[in-house]
């Protein structure tokens, strides 16, 4: 049985293992410095939540647009949270991050991966062969050089 299209042979699969390292390498998902100013962004509109409703008149607050502002507060906190705990993961089995919910895939299911380096975040993203991209953060130089050699390998056929 042919291995489906754009899946790499065996022992170039087995080299990339070895080339990333001793397995698993794992890693804080976010850069440090993406972590810290998230949280400083954080706590700049929250005390600016709290001194606009100091410094506002002592007229009735809409209760909808008092839970709005909680709610996208406590978004933004859940976000932060999990961007600070977030970790990423590669060894023999194939890719994990944890995240809101665990994000995973087997290296069987990667159809071709891409790496994209953005500002705050290094991104592998991985599409699999049922066609949903994943994508993971690296936020440390090892997952990084990592996931520039899973995108060579993993290359979109034809690119």
């Amino acid at each position: 049985m042919s291995a489906p299209a754009g899946t790499p042979a065996p022992e170039d699969h087995a080299a990339l293992l070895r080339a990333i390292g001793p397995l698993p390498l794992s890693g804080q998902a976010w850069p440090d410095w993406v972590r810290i100013l998230t949280w400083i962004i954080l706590a700049v509109l929250g005390v600016q939540v709290v001194t606009t409703a100091i410094r506002a008149p002592s007229q009735p607050y809409d209760t909808l647009l008092i839970a709005a502002v909680v709610l996208c507060f406590l978004g933004l906190l859940f976000v932060s949270w999990h961007m600070q705990t977030s970790i990423t993961t590669i060894d023999e089995r194939g890719l994990r991050q944890t995240w809101f919910t665990r994000r995973e895939v087997a290296w069987e299911d990667v159809r071709y991966a891409r790496f994209v380096p953005m500002l705050f975040s290094k991104r592998l993203v991985v599409f699999t062969h049922r066609g949903r991209p994943m994508i993971f953060q690296g936020g440390t130089r090892e997952l990084r050089a990592a996931f520039v050699k899973i995108a060579e390998l993993y290359a979109r056929p034809g690119a």
